[in-house]
């Protein structure tokens, strides 16, 4: 029988051998309880302890092959000399969630945060996949700040329909709108649903999930290649072998994530996100990770940085191809080769190394998927664009590159919904007086007013308007839109309108000017009217709330803080609150 050190010895490295080097009660209590899973006790003698926090779960499909995933970083920990133990996060599935995913990503923060913290871990790989499990672990590791490395599933292959490519979420909005046109059938609609999704993995589009890896990968924490690559290909259960043993090594080296997200890291991924054409949904969970951290980052930092970025990368929603192209033709290293010049460098990333040595085996393909820094999907300043004025003083997003360019700069008059469902109600009614001219308002649908700010401010249009044959108009909320959405669809406009920001406040006939080139966005309206208005105005009533809803209402912050919590901004550390018994 393998012995324990001696009690109260301080010469083991690891921070589990507060519990598993411990000689006497309290360590045999954390030892005896693994043996009873049959671990033999070579497991106790200082070998690093790596956690693998999954987020498999068949309530979140895009995720459902992690369990594969997992067995991959399990051999690669064990061939490195450390002891694996997986464990469970709370999955956020965006198909099936309700109210909305974003309604739990600090939830699932918040327990990754404090599961890692509570148990006998050196170091963790957090596998995720589906939109707000990659930002929450991100968040969460921040947090506890102990050696982590993040492997992100990997995206689908691409849907293949009637001879040609199809793209989860984009080729949906287009499809769901050809049938309430009347352009297609329920039949083809049908045939449609059966091609999109044939393989396991996440949207293959530059959604939420696809940005959200690929900026992990630019922040420097998964190792290079990982972001792009398919679900299926038989390389990803090489990388998560290699994501495992890079894992234990982290243990020994004590490399964490506050001194790879930092400033730099943050500039990158912006610069980044620019030029991939990246999800709106990146700003708030950027800015929630680099509030967990401490970097100081704004939604104006996030223009600044990327408006001198061209968009590179040719894929939907912004382009023709899909992640299966972008992987073949470069990846994200392949990418970073492009984008050098404008990137720090210097930044460390979880190889240990600089981001300039860990792109050295990066090459482009393809200069059909990743374009040429002369020969753009679109110029400078098309990602993006962070949007101000007396409807948005804090701020609003709008996705240039998504959008018809005749309604960058656009003025009409607004009607007005104060809730999606009203909107909903009458969306197909043939006498609703709208024109393309006109701004749709939905409101109350922030972080605080649904809430958890769902996905829908890319408003479906009215019927009668695509039966005129027009496929955008102007749609302004203080929601999100899913990253595999498009349109001129103007979000995170902040304050949001259930806290009495400027949005509560606009009237049906109202004008509103949206300019996207000088980035400002009004309503016009006199200051004497709208203080007239916001005398008169009211909350709206809310529902008796309990548990996580009434936590969330509590303590929410606004989009252009990242809709975190307020009392989870900055880091906490790895130190348990108590030592146990």
């Amino acid at each position: 029988m393998i012995s324990p050190p001696d009690a109260g010895s301080t010469d083991a490295p690891n921070r589990s051998a507060a519990w598993l080097g411990d000689g006497g009660k309290n360590g045999f209590i954390a030892r005896h309880h693994l043996r009873q899973m049959g671990l033999s006790g070579k497991q106790f003698d200082g070998r690093p302890v790596i956690g693998i926090a999954n987020t498999w779960s068949e309530l979140t499909p895009c995720n459902a092959h992690l369990r594969t995933l997992a067995e991959a970083v399990r051999r690669g920990i064990q061939q490195a000399g450390g002891v694996a133990l997986e464990f469970p996060m709370l999955s956020l599935g965006e198909p099936f969630m309700r109210p909305s995913s974003m309604f739990y990503r600090n939830m699932a923060a918040m327990e990754l945060e404090e599961t890692v913290r509570a148990n006998p871990l050196d170091a963790v790989v957090a596998l995720t996949g589906c939109d707000k499990t990659t930002p929450a672990a991100l968040m969460g590791l921040a947090s506890v700040d102990l050696p982590a490395i993040m492997l992100t599933g990997g995206p689908m292959l691409n849907g293949r329909f009637r001879g040609r490519s199809v793209g989860s979420g984009t080729d949906i909005w287009r499809m769901t709108e050809a049938l309430r046109a009347g352009e297609i059938d329920q039949a083809e609609f049908s045939e449609f649903e059966s091609a999109l999704n044939r393989s396991a993995g996440h949207c293959m589009t530059m959604g939420t999930a696809s940005t959200m890896a690929s900026l992990t990968e630019v922040l420097g924490m998964q190792l290079p290649g990982a972001a792009a690559l398919p679900a299926v290909d038989s390389r990803r259960l090489v990388l998560a072998e290699d994501t495992g043993a890079r894992a234990v090594e982290l243990a020994r080296e004590g490399l964490r994530p506050s001194a790879i997200m930092t400033r730099a890291a943050f500039e990158n991924a912006v610069v980044a996100n620019a030029a991939i054409g990246g999800s709106t949904n990146a700003v708030l969970h950027l800015l929630a990770i680099a509030g967990r951290v401490g970097v100081p980052l704004t939604p104006d930092d996030i223009d600044h940085i990327g408006r001198r970025i061209p968009l590179l990368v040719d894929l939907m929603p912004s382009g023709r191809f899909l992640m299966e192209e972008f992987a073949y033709a470069g990846g994200v290293p392949g990418l970073l080769t492009r984008l050098g010049p404008h990137l720090n460098l210097h930044a460390v990333t979880v190889t240990g190394r600089s981001l300039r040595e860990s792109m050295e085996a990066g090459r482009v393909d393809d200069d059909n998927v990743i374009r040429r820094w002369d020969d753009p999907v679109q110029p400078a300043g098309a990602g993006i664009a962070v949007l101000r004025g007396n409807l948005a003083p804090d701020g609003a997003v709008i996705k240039t590159s998504a959008a018809e360019p005749r309604l960058l700069r656009h003025v009409g008059p607004a009607l007005v919904f104060d809730s999606f469902e009203e909107y909903s109600a009458v969306t197909d009614d043939p006498a609703l007086d709208v024109t393309r001219d006109t701004v749709l308002v939905v409101r109350n649908c922030g972080p605080r007013g649904y809430p958890g700010m769902p996905e829908i401010g890319n408003l479906p249009l009215p019927k009668v308007l695509l039966d005129q044959g027009i496929r955008d108009m102007v749609r302004l909320s203080d929601a999100r839109m899913s990253g595999t959405a498009y349109g001129a669809c103007v979000l995170h406009i902040a304050p949001e309108a259930a806290v009495g920001g400027p949005l509560a406040l606009v009237r049906t006939g109202d004008l509103i000017s949206l300019d996207v080139p000088a980035r400002t966005l009004g309503l016009q309206v006199t200051d004497e009217e709208l203080a007239e208005r916001r005398s008169t105005w009211r909350a709206p009533q809310a529902p008796p709330l309990r548990g996580w809803s009434r936590l969330y209402a509590d303590h929410v912050l606004q989009a252009d803080r990242g809709a975190d919590f307020d009392f989870l901004v900055g880091a906490s550390g790895d130190a348990p609150e108590r030592a146990a018994f």
